[in-house]
């Protein structure tokens, strides 16, 4: 079986930082289709092998495990092409098909890793080339749209071109092996399912931290902030996850049919839940690592007066007789005292104590996604005093690392997510109409902040941002996880 996959954008940052070494780490492990060519889409005057050797410089920038050797790379790049192109022009596009159609590859993936404002134009010269057939797939990366309009104006127009079984929206924290192992823990076992309702949770806190401040990238995330960045996908995905009701099965109409449910069962917001539910933050210099590092304002491509956020915290509920009641905190940022994305799960306390415990929280599930992989399990059991009989209680956790348990079997994000578009599988994809609930959801937020004279709250580089995040989760009784 012939396939090829056509990289818009083939020079570009995500192409050489993910997309490069996650398609090399299939070829090592031979997963990568029989018969696959990859051909990288770029404004420049490149040859093949010019190409070959600007990806091969920029290996020498990607995680040290996921280089290959030279003779890796020379077998790898051999399945490399490119073609310089100008989206704009028709001409180009049948140059292309031309290139396509001496191969009559069984299937075709148009990958459109360019900025969201030239997906409209891409789908429609495809369409006007004849590149759009019944054997190709197009996959579109984040973020999709500024705002709800914006998005339905992208997909109406690459829903023309293109049916949704063809149609790829990738949010590469769903390949993440943690997010598969949650829909696993969730629904391959019997263990949690009973106890995962109102009755026995008392909140759920996603975290989605980094150490990293916009680096190169101040430009691009001036017109977008952590909201659309981060919440907007990544977060609401995770939530949908956790709070989802069980599918019929494992098809991806099902699993997503679930999620959209949830999305659509968030709490609407009010004048007095933006005011006291949502924090934005900016960073400001402070040190990382004992490094001094500078404030969001003095970065390249950063305006000196930004009102962007950096950060952004919340609360919220799904409002079904599952979570009835049952707080919902999410926040995530640049800047903060540590890389650290996770889920935690806490569960009620006994409803009558005979141990002494002073600890709050005691039962919790910890859901580690980045940087460690796992799960830990919380509970409390009794202290050991060789003195007399203890009657008092003490900490302990039950540790599962999948990195240890599954090392040399993992599969990094964007390289099972890329697999899965070969195979065809939309399971870990977004559907249409869970992109424009979640833009529905957070359009408010947005609308709120661009009459807000106030701007986002400073919070110092290496904190876990500004304090009235902390405030906002004390008012249930609460407290984010490192702070308990």
């Amino acid at each position: 079986m012939s396939f090829d996959l056509v990289l818009f954008g083939g020079t570009g940052d995500l192409c050489w930082r993910k997309l490069m070494p996650a398609l090399f780490q299939a070829f090592k492990h031979g997963t990568l289709p029989a018969g696959v060519r990859i051909i990288g889409i770029g404004r420049d005057d490149l040859s093949d092998e010019r190409y070959r050797a600007l990806i091969a410089s920029r290996f020498g920038d990607v995680e040290l495990e996921k280089r290959p050797s030279s003779e890796e790379f020379d077998r790898f790049a051999a399945l490399l092409e490119f073609v310089s192109m100008d989206l704009s022009k028709p001409e180009h596009y049948s140059f292309l098909k031309n290139k396509l159609d001496q191969r009559q590859a069984d299937t075709v993936v148009m990958y459109l890793a360019t900025a969201p404002n030239l997906f409209a134009t891409i789908a429609e010269q495809l369409r006007a080339a004849g590149l759009n057939t019944p054997h190709t797939r197009i996959v579109l990366e984040k973020p999709l749209g500024h705002d709800l309009a914006s998005n339905r104006a992208i997909n109406h127009t690459v829903g023309q071109v293109f049916s949704e079984q063809q149609i790829y929206r990738i949010d590469h924290y769903l390949g993440k092996p943690a997010v598969q192992n949650l829909f696993a823990l969730r629904f391959g076992n019997a263990l949690f399912e009973p106890l995962w309702r109102r009755e026995h949770i008392a909140n759920i806190q996603i975290t989605i931290a980094e150490e990293l401040g916009v680096e190169k990238r101040g430009a691009f995330y001036e017109t977008t902030g952590a909201l659309r960045d981060m919440v907007q996908n990544h977060a609401l995905q995770l939530l949908c996850a956790i709070g989802m009701e069980p599918p019929i099965n494992s098809h991806a109409d099902a699993i997503r049919d679930e999620k959209l449910k949830v999305l659509r069962s968030l709490k609407p917001w009010t004048t007095e839940t933006l005011a006291q539910d949502v924090i934005r933050g900016q960073y400001s210099a402070g040190a990382i690592a004992g490094q001094a590092v500078p404030g969001y304002r003095e970065e390249l491509g950063v305006s000196p007066s930004s009102n962007t956020e950096t950060f952004v915290a919340l609360r919220t509920e799904i409002m079904n007789w599952r979570w009835a009641g049952v707080p919902f905190y999410i926040r995530t940022g640049k800047r903060l005292a540590g890389r650290d994305s996770r889920i935690v799960v806490n569960f009620r306390p006994t409803p009558h104590a005979i141990f002494n415990s002073q600890i709050g929280m005691a039962n919790r599930l910890v859901i580690n996604l980045q940087p460690k992989d796992g799960l830990e399990l919380h509970l409390l059991a009794q202290a050991q005093d060789k003195r007399q009989n203890s009657n008092n209680l003490a900490p302990v956790h039950l540790d599962l690392d999948f990195d240890k348990r599954f090392g040399a079997e993992r599969v990094g994000a964007y390289e099972r997510l890329l697999l899965d578009v070969m195979d065809g599988r939309l399971n870990l994809f977004v559907r249409s109409d869970e992109q424009e609930e979640a833009w529905r959801w957070v359009e408010p937020i947005i609308d709120h902040w661009r009459n807000d004279t106030q701007g986002p709250r400073p919070y110092a580089s290496g904190t876990w941002g500004p304090s009235a995040t902390s405030a906002m989760i004390a008012r249930d009784g609460s407290c984010w996880s490192e702070e308990c």
